[in-house]
């Protein structure tokens, strides 16, 4: 029909779709939502690889108290989903304990606590996978050295520190590497309470630009590849300058 055909085209000159990335990095701040990314996973990873190698220990350690609740925390804290962590951390620890993180009286604060809340419920789920690599590349630590530390008179935390867990951590920048990748993609379930980073953003470009799908999954998809396979690349040819010759 004639005047179908009309309104359509006179549609289509009144909104034309977007054609390049370019548009959306001009109208959208898809930039500083990464960066909002990179920072939740930078936060993370040092939150999670201090308090993984705490685990780690806690796990090794021979006092039974000790090892009980690392492999407790470990088994229970890894099978909930990350989704009910974060929520939990928000409305459990913010909403009904008051827990406050960031400072008060900034015109800030909400959002600064919502990330830090976020950081703390990542940490406390990527800590039991750090953990769970950290104590594989303990358990390749010939137990002789153990022996001979211990003989020589170091007690547990020196031999852990000392002659331990340098070698543990050599024989686990691999794995590790692979929980920073999967780390990285985590900081999407912060969007769940509002945390200003990519996905949050993602999900108002699809509500608002629903005759460009394609080219907003495409412009995260890509924007998540550009952060994690520089860190794989790297971190894999680190794995393998610092292994340990057996």
């Amino acid at each position: 029909m004639p005047g179908a055909h009309n309104r359509t085209r006179h549609s289509a000159f009144k909104d034309p779709p977007r054609e390049t990335m370019l548009d959306f990095l001009s109208e959208y701040d898809v930039l500083g939502a990464f960066w909002g990314t990179v920072q939740l996973t930078f936060y993370s990873a040092v939150g999670s690889l201090i308090w993984g190698t705490v685990l780690a220990a806690m796990r090794v350690a021979p006092a039974p108290i000790m090892r009980a609740f690392g492999t407790g925390y470990v088994n229970i804290v890894r099978n909930i989903p990350l989704t009910v962590i974060i929520i939990g951390c928000s409305l459990g620890l913010s909403d009904t304990l008051g827990l406050v993180l960031a400072k008060q009286g900034s015109p800030t604060s909400l959002a600064d606590n919502g990330f830090w809340l976020a950081v703390l419920g990542l940490v406390a789920y990527t800590a039991t996978f750090v953990c769970e690599s950290l104590r594989s590349g303990i358990n390749t630590v010939p137990v002789g050295q153990a022996e001979a530390s211990r003989a020589l008179g170091l007690g547990f935390t020196q031999t852990l520190t000392i002659v331990v867990l340098p070698q543990a951590f050599r024989s686990v920048v691999a794995p590790l590497a692979s929980v920073l990748i999967a780390l990285t993609k985590n900081t999407t379930v912060a969007s769940a309470i509002g945390v200003a980073e990519a996905s949050l953003l993602m999900a108002e470009m699809v509500e608002n630009e629903s005759d460009a799908l394609l080219l907003v999954f495409a412009t995260f998809a890509l924007g998540f590849v550009a952060l994690t396979l520089p860190t794989g690349l790297l971190l894999g040819a680190l794995a393998k300058k610092v292994a340990v010759k057996r």
